[in-house]
């Protein structure tokens, strides 16, 4: 593949972004979900739906031709609507899509949504695709983790009580969070109550509910026709997107990937991971956190556990990793977690996010996985 970074040639930033607070399935509508979502972002961003050109919906859960209904609640502008589905990364790839479509001079004004609703099971296709596997699903996926974390235990000489400590920093982190399904702080002892899976806890699972997630993304030129405040804007400087390729045997096919997407986000951005303030990851499981920070480059392998547990991945560590809560406190309802992601990033790097702000955040980071496997790793920068 040739072709320069078409974000370096032409800039792309975040503009508005809004949420949907996440919370347990109840009888809200998804439309509902996602109108509050976007009507949050447009009035963050300054702008009228009339403005915006395009629209990305990151959806895993609802089933086909969710996003004209929805969007059409704002008014009915006939603009080019699009879904997006990539598991869990389904937001994040309507981000990516989004922020594409601006720097490649499509369109200058563009909102990327994600919302989702459970409604009795994930549906994820490769179960249907005919292909035989060994564990033919009966491995479950915190036992799948819970397997992890025993083998990355063994392997580093880590306890289980300092991979608790990522579930107890981020429902700390959470618990300061509006938005944020679980709002609580909690004890290692809670944390470690409650197993389900050898070292695994309910805790150190994620909440799979429902919400929305929304962000504007726009050009220079969007942002001076508007006459937007580009003091609030954020700089996207890194969108990559990778899936699954064929590594030895015996390695984690999730790091692994992510390590690769990391790499070709920090190169694109021409940035170290040093250079790295605020950090959300795909931490649906503890273990994650620990496993994606190293495959980041944030530490050397079997550093990361004790890094949490003396505080330098804390608000006002050296890299605040999760500080919305991440999924395990903030939730992971699949389409909008990506999307929500970003929003935190974009947060920080503006110094709006109150008692949970990062002291002189300027370059923040957002990753997510999704089964097939896909891994989507943005940059951003404060100007």
């Amino acid at each position: 593949m040739t072709g320069g970074n078409v974000l370096a040639d032409r800039p792309v930033y975040v503009v508005g972004i809004g949420l949907h607070p996440y919370q347990r399935r109840s009888d809200t509508t998804y439309v509902a979900l996602g109108v509050t979502a976007a009507r949050s972002a447009l009035r963050d961003a300054d702008i009228a739906w009339t403005d915006v050109e395009a629209a990305y919906t990151g959806t895993a859960l609802l089933g086909m031709g969710s996003s004209r209904v929805m969007l059409s609640r704002l008014g009915a502008t006939g603009i080019p609507m699009t879904q997006v589905e990539n598991a869990s990364a389904s937001g994040s790839s309507a981000v990516a899509q989004a922020c594409l479509e601006v720097a490649a001079g499509r369109s200058d004004v563009v909102l990327a949504l994600g919302v989702d609703k459970p409604r009795g099971g994930l549906g994820a296709a490769p179960g249907q695709a005919g292909i035989d596997n060994l564990e033919g699903g009966a491995v479950v996926p915190f036992t799948h983790f819970a397997l992890l974390a025993s083998e990355y235990m063994h392997l580093h000489g880590v306890t289980a009580e300092q991979v608790a400590r990522v579930a107890l920093k981020n429902h700390r982190n959470g618990a300061s969070n509006q938005y944020a399904q679980r709002q609580k702080v909690r004890t290692l002892e809670e944390i470690l109550t409650e197993p389900i899976s050898g070292a695994m806890t309910r805790l150190q699972c994620c909440p799979v509910g429902e919400g929305a997630a929304a962000v504007v993304i726009a050009s220079e030129e969007g942002i001076r026709r508007h006459n937007l405040d580009h003091s609030r804007a954020i700089r996207v400087v890194a969108s990559v997107t990778r899936t699954e390729g064929l590594y030895d045997e015996g390695v984690g096919i999730d790091a692994a990937l992510t390590a690769q997407t990391g790499a070709a986000a920090f190169n694109e951005a021409g940035i170290e991971p040093s250079d790295i303030d605020v950090l959300e990851v795909h931490d649906a499981f503890a273990i994650e956190e620990l496993l994606y920070a190293e495959a980041l480059g944030l530490c050397a392998p079997g550093e990361a556990a004790a890094l949490v547990e003396s505080g330098e991945f804390d608000i006002g560590g050296r890299c605040a990793l999760s500080p919305s809560g991440g999924l395990l406190a903030m939730g992971h309802p699949i389409g909008p977690t990506g999307t929500g992601q970003i929003a935190e990033v974009v947060r920080q790097l503006r110094d709006e996010a109150g008692s949970r702000q990062q002291p002189n955040a300027r370059t923040g980071l957002a990753h997510m996985v999704g089964i097939g496997a896909v891994c989507v790793v943005h940059v951003l920068r404060k100007d």
